[in-house]
């Protein structure tokens, strides 16, 4: 996938973030896979995000600020596009439909379209079909995900969520 370096860390984090979670995440696409840590922040208008691989070494930076998306890549390499998925197609060669990933880690269907959603007895969202993808929620950490298999056609993403703040 993506072979990248950026800085270690995030710089220090504004008060007003929505959640911050670290974690591990694997991805395979088609025959290929990579594994890597994730450091993620999110608000309505702003996300940092640093991929790491395994390591601890930088792979890509993505800040998104409004609908402005950015990806800094080891060697510079600078990608900019209106939103997520025209950054992905841009640098992945396909579209992912991303516009949902902030809520499902927060296991909530994503307010803009139509979910399939199942749920446990104890109100745990156990998987959602939305935009394309279908998420399971496999562990959970109180009312906090904790282990979340997505798949989209081609695409197996496992994210492994060690610490939310």
């Amino acid at each position: 996938m993506l072979l990248l370096a950026a800085c270690a860390e995030l710089p220090p984090a504004p008060d007003a973030f929505e959640f911050e979670l670290t974690g591990r995440i694997a991805a395979r696409y088609r025959d290929e896979a990579s594994s890597g840590t994730l450091a993620w922040r999110h608000r309505a208008a702003r996300d940092d995000v640093l991929l790491s691989s395994p390591f601890g070494q930088g792979l890509a930076r993505i800040t998104r600020d409004g609908e402005a998306v950015t990806l800094v890549t080891g060697d510079n390499k600078r990608y900019t596009a209106a939103d997520a998925e025209t950054l992905t197609e841009q640098v992945l060669g396909f579209r992912l439909p991303l516009r949902g990933l902030a809520d499902w880690v927060r296991a909530r269907p994503a307010a803009d379209v139509p979910a399939q959603a199942a749920y446990a007895q104890d109100g745990r969202l156990l998987s959602l079909e939305q935009h394309g993808w279908r998420i399971e929620y496999t562990s959970y950490e109180g009312a906090r995900p904790k282990v979340l298999k997505l798949n989209y056609p081609g695409l197996e993403l496992r994210l492994a969520i060690s610490e939310w703040k």
